[in-house]
């Protein structure tokens, strides 16, 4: 099991206080709350959109949708990118996934459940990513844009450095 710890920003005292907690990766308890989710929704969750769910909520760092379609060939020796990308989309859509622009990689969502946008912190060293569970730094850059008279579509925020098991390596 990994587990992931959030640290909250350091706020000020006009910010609102934000409770800390941390994520338990629990991969098949991600697939029953994904597939809970569908239902509640009326949403299709295909053979194949489930298999392409459990590849990428097993995947203990994000996955490229090429890793994903070897790992489905071991099994149907005839899927093809547009089929898992099909899926990938679909999952990306619904809030399951997220897809990390930068390493184009994919990762489970922690919070499949809710539409949010969040900041991930990726580790250069071992590819690892972590949500950061903060709706602050995206209330924050909301607030920017709106100030800016920008209107916001989409945002993702991908930060990039050193995890800290690597910096103890």
């Amino acid at each position: 099991m990994i587990v992931r710890e959030e640290r909250p920003l350091a706020h000020d005292a006009t910010s609102k206080p934000h409770a800390h907690h941390s994520h338990h990766h629990d991969a098949n308890g991600f697939v029953r709350e994904v597939a809970h989710v569908s239902e509640e929704r009326g949403l299709r969750l295909t053979p194949l959109r489930m298999e392409v769910l459990e590849l990428v909520a097993a995947a203990a760092k994000p996955v490229k949708a090429y890793d994903l379609l070897d790992r489905l060939r071991e099994k149907h020796g005839n899927a093809a990118p547009p089929t898992v990308y099909r899926a990938l989309d679909f999952l990306l859509e619904q809030g399951f996934i997220h897809k990390l622009e930068s390493i184009n990689a994919f990762v489970s969502c922690h919070h499949p459940a809710e539409a949010h946008q969040v900041p991930f912190l990726i580790c250069d060293v071992c590819s690892g990513a972590e949500e950061v569970c903060d709706e602050r730094v995206a209330e924050l850059i909301d607030a920017q844009a709106r100030a800016l008279g920008f209107r916001a579509q989409a945002q993702t925020l991908e930060v990039h450095g050193v995890c800290k098991r690597c910096r103890k390596s």
